[in-house]
């Protein structure tokens, strides 16, 4: 089962369990998904749909922020629960020492000698890693990498 139907199929079971908030959540994942496909006139595949659940968090995770500094628990308490929900999408995240060995392949693989490579090294990480590390703190340790050789 693809992404798009266990989506379909999540929504299906809020709405027979009446989990309003999380049928919420899931009614927004879809619009979006859906919006997306329209805007740019395909079908989107499982990787669309991850970077769609991505973004999404992302936009979350600013929300939350905000709501935090704001000292709005509640607005806050429903952003952590959205997150939580489109979380549930996203494949298991690597560890921290995984994500090294990816880094030094990569590096051999694409010869990244120093920080003028460091746009093909993340060319070539991000299609491995999408969803399942934050490409913030990817950028980061590659950078550390570079600049060490």
């Amino acid at each position: 089962m693809d992404l798009k139907q266990r989506i379909g199929e999540d929504i299906k079971a809020a709405m027979k369990a009446r989990e309003s908030a999380r049928l919420s959540a899931l009614r927004l994942l879809s619009a979006a998904i859906k919006q997306k496909e329209v805007d740019e006139r395909i079908a989107l595949d499982d990787a669309g749909v991850l970077a769609v659940v991505e973004k999404l968090i992302k936009q979350r995770k600013d929300a939350l922020a905000q709501y935090e500094a704001a000292g709005r628990a509640d607005l806050a308490a429903a952003e952590r629960f959205e997150i939580e929900v489109l979380s549930a999408y996203l494949p298991q995240p690597l560890s921290p020492h995984e994500i090294e060995a990816l880094i030094a392949d990569t590096l051999a693989e694409v010869g990244a000698q120093g920080l003028a490579d460091m746009g093909k090294a993340m060319a070539a990480l991000k299609p491995k890693l999408a969803g399942r590390a934050d490409m913030a703190v990817v950028s980061q340790m590659v950078k550390a990498s570079l600049t060490s050789r």
